[in-house]
């Protein structure tokens, strides 16, 4: 049994285009989050998953590997799977955002564990508390409700669960938002990737719907940090300003 850590990075972006290559505390994005994911003590390879010479490029420099994959393949998934290769059944795969060069290596670790620990999970993915009403009632920030084993049910743009009777009580655990990682295990991998779109994910635009409506068990990892992504200049250099007070 391996454990992949594939990093998914493109290089268009409608808010900041070239933003895996954009110099961040002197390193370029992508290399940031590679040399995080290589902190992960359970990975065995990490894997830039890209269409782009440019990216490889500044991967490779920083002593990185990175994968060239299809430009139309239709999702991150997809890329993560091709750039895997030949994987086994039994393998793990977990799918980095290239955009998150503060990703904890031991969430990575955490979510791998899971599906080490017990055959009966499909994927692994983790979830922070909603901190404010108005994530709550956000789209762009995804919501789930969890089963007692901290299984996902359902994943939601929309405000869930809702409280009929009373005021929302954040600090009850009940709501938490989804974070954009995933642990797979190979042979569902490539079940999910052969399976279309269902209605579901077409609706809320939201890839691990399909997941649940094959009937996958998801198991959630439960953490304090929601992380932060890079997705305009301006979250560039708050990272920045982050990653130099590190290295100091």
């Amino acid at each position: 049994m391996k454990t992949y850590g594939i990093i998914p990075s493109r290089f268009g972006s409608s808010r900041f285009p070239g933003k895996p290559i954009a110099d961040i505390a002197g390193k370029p994005l992508v290399a940031w989050v590679v040399e995080a994911v290589k902190k992960a003590r359970s990975i065995d390879k990490v894997i830039v998953a890209t269409d782009d010479e440019r990216i490889v490029a500044a991967v490779e420099k920083y002593g990185g590997k990175a994968v060239m994959t299809p430009s139309e393949l239709p999702s991150g998934t997809d890329r993560v799977a091709c750039a895997a290769g030949d994987f086994s059944d039994d393998d793990i795969i977990v799918n980095i955002q290239g955009d998150e060069p503060l990703i904890r290596s031991e969430l990575i670790d955490e979510l791998a564990m899971k599906l080490k620990s017990s055959s009966k999970w499909d994927m692994a993915t983790a979830v922070a508390p909603i901190r404010n009403l108005g994530d709550y009632t956000a789209k762009s920030v995804v919501k789930v409700v969890l089963n007692q084993e901290d299984a996902a049910m359902y994943f939601s743009r929309a405000p869930i669960p809702c409280d009929r009777d009373r005021e929302i009580n954040l600090d009850s655990g009940l709501y938490v938002r989804h974070l954009g990682i995933y642990a797979y295990r190979g042979g569902f991998l490539r079940r999910y990737i052969a399976q279309a779109p269902c209605a579901l994910e077409q609706t809320e635009k939201l890839e691990q719907l399909r997941a649940l409506w094959m009937g996958a068990k998801i198991a959630v990892v439960r953490t304090e940090d929601e992380g932060i992504g890079v997705d305009t200049p301006e979250d560039a250099k708050r990272v920045a300003e982050l990653l130099a007070s590190r290295q100091a």
